[in-house]
């Protein structure tokens, strides 16, 4: 078959059945990306003959004889299509894994189309922006600055990777081909709870191509647990790579090694496995419950309470809550769930593991690679000198890479058979496999004096963890973020993490806070509606405020520190904003409009030991090259690092060359989660640099004999006095003496300070449909001095949105055996470009941060607000409190309906 790609014509033959999208990408062609393989994300978008079609339902034969268009044809860095240059400029994209596709649609676009965004870009999703970017990309707004000596901090310059990304030419995981690689693929068990009796592999084996069949029986026998912390102890050692006993559907029974992605599914369909089928339970309360199957026995270390399928309960309190309880005017309880909802990075787990000279290197997809690299070596008995794990670009993270999920049996195998091997994850197994966020119950009890005092907080949560216990315990301790926000003399915390046969549940952006936010927040108005008092101004009178201490569970020290008042200024900013009617008006007639204001309050790094370490070193072309471990998925870590750097060197980012996310070329880091990557690892480059440029200034000063207060770097220049010396020819003095500035410096998660933001919204209501309509959305943050005000915009945009979608639209289902019963994009239904309002951004200006340049994180805390301040909008528009997410068309207009019949009475 004659094929036209890019302009070059040449002779291949795909193979029987295959689509477009694995046929280019066999080319070379990485820009083609998979997100779903089923037509629905449109990160594989190229063109035939001009028309953008989704190359992974289109078979590859359908292109014999036309012009294929991928986004590498479109243009290249240094020759970028117009519309390359506006996605580098706006900038359109933060993790990049959508972004070749979404380029492909746009730049196909006609002005018609372009006055239509909704329908236009139907066909393409983004999980990390909240869309606001992609808009202004399309319509060719730029935000991106240059940044002159020494101002990089404060600047919105772009990504280093920028023209990589918006080229299709950035490396993600899978994009690479390596001589002679093997694919795995995995066998999932079809029930919830069963033990192996036997695996039978003789027909899998006969499968041409097949290499290898894995069963428990032929993997190391050690516990670990999936998560990843610097302190592996604060996680329960339950797992293993392939068991004999199985507690969730999906969960990996066999793996199959072959040639061929085709030749291992089709080894694993002729996998016989013979099953002794075990009682299960899936409600965490019924789990509990006296004579409920259990999950994990008596004599494992990790289980707090195997009879009650315990693996961790608090029970913490300051004060006297009955008698807080006793002093109140008003006492309101109320019980609020939060559901199961999942990461949708649109990159799917997936890794590719090699052996040479006697050592493992894996390539991966991680928000982690240093702890995961402790912990393959740890799986398989090496010393950590032994292994290497890298990360290329990572296709957005949001917590759910935070696990080792596919470097294991990658490394199993390669280990194995001596020859690379790649484990990807489908769509389909992200939603069946991979770990979502904890559904949740909280019963929240508050006590006010009529003024709105608070006399006492209460609140019993209940968190299902799913099979296994990775993150179940530190998502359940930061649940006690919610009450932390209010002062009260009189707090009560109960919880428990309840082993269930379900997926296990993990690390999702908010991090055990989100689902408490919801019942606090929400409750906190309901308490105000008693009170007769506006839920904000409850708010202002009971939020902590500088000088009070952040009690959640302990009254003990802490290492957390603020001085300025972000939390009520957020309040204040939301409420402005809110009050003003310029906002969209109501779609029309018998609409029911509210508002609602919700916030939270986010510690800069979890309080287990977080550690990143930098190295930065000058080079003889005046490059500094800058190592740091983070990893970088959409967070935009990457650009804050080499800013800071930048701005302590005196210099412009484009004089820093960033090496990251490998555990051969860079220090440890703990990871790019809990917004540490910044606050953190921004604090290790910042000491980095400044060693690097105290080296130079002391250099410059010893050779001039000026004193080296007289001295400062002004970019490629030492200004000593009043005589300016040339950098290069310091650094051709200092070599010939053998001596080279370069500097490495750590940081740690302590001390920290605290993120507030603020969410409002308006929201109009449909009484009939139950349709929800945003017609204003507005968060403010105090996100400390802004590193990067344009990625602090997206960060916020991007959290709001992913928000959005986790209370309109999205809900992890599960049957009654136990089964996801919409595993699929098209079924689960994450926000599209026409489902996410623009949100008004409102930033803080504080100065109290110890982070570094007295900056914060953003990315993770945005989302906290968002549930609940929809919630209290719905109550606000309707008269009617809904405890329960998702809020869907079907259970709003059902419970309106309840309301009216309530009132109206039967027959009227």
């Amino acid at each position: 078959m004659t094929y036209l790609v890019n302009g070059s014509a040449f002779e291949e033959e795909p193979a029987p059945g295959q689509c477009l999208r694995t046929f280019l990408r066999s080319l070379g062609h990485f820009g083609v990306k998979k997100g779903c393989d089923a037509g629905d994300c449109g990160a594989c978008t190229v063109w035939l003959d001009g028309v953008p079609v989704h190359s992974c339902i289109t078979p590859a034969f359908r292109a014999e004889g036309r012009a294929v268009t991928t986004v590498e044809g479109l243009g290249a860095p240094g020759v970028l299509h117009p519309v390359q240059r506006r996605f580098r400029d706006a900038p359109g994209f933060q993790c990049g894994f959508c972004t070749p596709g979404m380029i492909m649609t746009a730049a196909a676009l006609t002005d018609a189309q372009k006055a239509d965004l909704p329908r236009a870009l139907k066909g393409n999703l983004c999980r990390c922006t909240g869309y606001r970017a992609i808009e202004d990309a399309v319509n060719g707004v730029a935000h991106v600055e240059t940044a002159a000596p020494p101002r990089a901090v404060g600047t919105s310059v772009g990504a280093p990777a920028a023209e990589d990304v918006v080229t299709g030419r950035a490396e993600f995981t899978m994009d690479t081909r390596m001589e002679g690689m093997l694919h795995l693929k995995v066998l999932h068990s079809p029930h919830a709870h069963a033990r192996v009796v036997s695996v039978d592999r003789s027909a899998a084996l006969a499968v041409p191509g097949v290499h290898r069949v894995y069963s428990w029986q032929d993997v190391p026998r050690r516990r670990f647990t999936t998560a990843l912390h610097t302190d592996h102890l604060v996680d329960p050692d339950d797992t293993y790579l392939l068991d004999d006993t199985v507690r969730f559907v999906g969960q990996r029974v066999v793996a199959v090694l072959a040639d061929t992605p085709a030749a291992a599914e089709e080894g694993c369909r002729r996998v016989a496995v013979e099953y002794e089928v075990l009682p299960a339970v899936f409600d965490p309360e019924e789990a509990m419950a006296e004579g409920a199957p259990r999950l994990h026995g008596s004599e494992d270390p990790f289980v707090r309470d195997s009879a009650r399928n315990l693996l961790l309960e608090i029970h913490s309190h300051i004060g006297d809550v009955d008698a807080g309880f006793a002093a109140a005017d008003v006492v309101h309880e109320g019980t609020y769930s939060s559901p199961r909802v999942q990461h949708v990075h649109l990159e799917t787990h997936g890794s590719i593991a090699w052996t040479e000279d006697g050592r493992l290197t894996v390539r991966t997809s991680s928000q982690s690679p240093s702890i995961a690299r402790l912990k393959l070596a740890y799986l398989f008995a090496l010393r950590p000198d032994q292994v290497r794990v890298f990360c290329k670009r990572v296709g957005g993270g949001f917590g759910g890479k935070q696990e080792v999920v596919s470097e294991d049996l990658a490394a199993l195998a390669a280990l194995d058979t001596g020859r690379p091997v790649c484990y990807e994850f489908t769509r389909e197994e992200e939603f069946t496999t991979a770990s979502p966020r904890h559904p949740m119950k909280l019963t929240v009890r508050l006590g006010a004096k009529a003024d709105g005092t608070l006399t006492a907080v209460q609140v019993r949560n209940v968190s299902n963890t799913g099979a296994y216990g990775n993150h179940g315990g530190e998502t359940l301790y930061a649940g006690g973020a919610a009450v932390m926000l209010y002062r009260c003399p009189n707090k009560k915390y109960d919880a428990y993490s309840v082993y269930t046969n379900t997926v296990p549940s993990g690390a999702l952006r908010g991090y055990g806070m989100t689902q408490p936010a919801f019942a606090v927040e929400s409750a906190m108005d309901e308490l105000a509606l008693a009170l007769h008092m506006d839920p904000v101004e409850l708010r202002r009178r009971n939020v902590v405020r500088p000088g009070d201490p952040l009690v959640a569970m302990h009254e003990g020290p802490d290492d957390v520190t603020f001085s300025e008042d972000g939390l009520g200024a957020c309040l204040g900013l939301v409420a402005g904003a809110l009050a003003r009617t310029d906002g969209s008006p109501p779609p029309g007639p018998g609409w029911l409009v509210g508002t609602g204001v919700a916030c939270s309050l986010h510690e800069t790094a979890p309080p287990t030991e977080h550690i990143s370490e930098a190295w930065v070193t000058l080079g003889d072309d005046l490059v500094y090259e800058l190592a740091v471990g983070t990893v970088e998925f959409g967070e935009g870590t990457s650009t804050a690092h080499v800013q800071i750097a930048a701005g302590r060197l005196g210099t412009t980012p484009s004089r820093i060359r960033l090496v990251q996310s490998d555990t051969d070329r860079t220090g440890f880091d703990t990871g790019a989660f809990a917004s540490a990557g910044l606050f953190v690892a921004g604090n290790a480059v910042l000491r980095a640099a400044g060693a690097v440029r105290d080296r130079i200034l002391e250099f410059a000063a010893a050779r001039t004999g000026v004193h080296v207060v007289m001295c400062a770097l002004e970019d490629e220049y030492v200004l000593c006095g009043d005589e300016r010396v040339a950098l290069a020819d310091l650094v051709a003095a200092a070599r010939a003496r053998g001596i080279r500035f370069t500097a490495a410096r750590k940081a740690y998660g302590s001390p920290r300070s605290v993120t507030s933001n603020a969410q409002g919204f308006r929201i109009a209501v449909h009484p009939v449909t139950g349709e929800i309509r945003i017609l204003h959305s507005v968060q403010a943050a105090d996100a400390g001095v802004l590193v990067n005000p344009a990625q602090v915009r997206g960060q916020i945009e991007g959290g709001v949105a992913q928000g959005i979608g986790f209370v309109l639209t999205e809900n992890h289902r599960v049957d009654a055996d136990g089964a996801m019963a919409n595993p699929s994009l098209r079924d689960y239904r994450i926000p599209a470009y026409a489902d996410v309002p623009r949100t008004e951004v409102l930033l803080v200006g504080s100065s109290d941060s110890v982070g570094p340049q007295r900056s914060k994180g953003i990315a993770e805390c945005c989302i906290n607000p968002v549930a609940p301040a929809l919630a209290n909008a719905l109550r606000d528009a309707t008269g009617v409190r809904f405890r329960e997410l998702p809020l869907t068309p079907e259970r709003i207009y059902g419970r309106l309906g309840e309301s009216r019949a309530a009132r109206t009475g039967p027959g009227r």
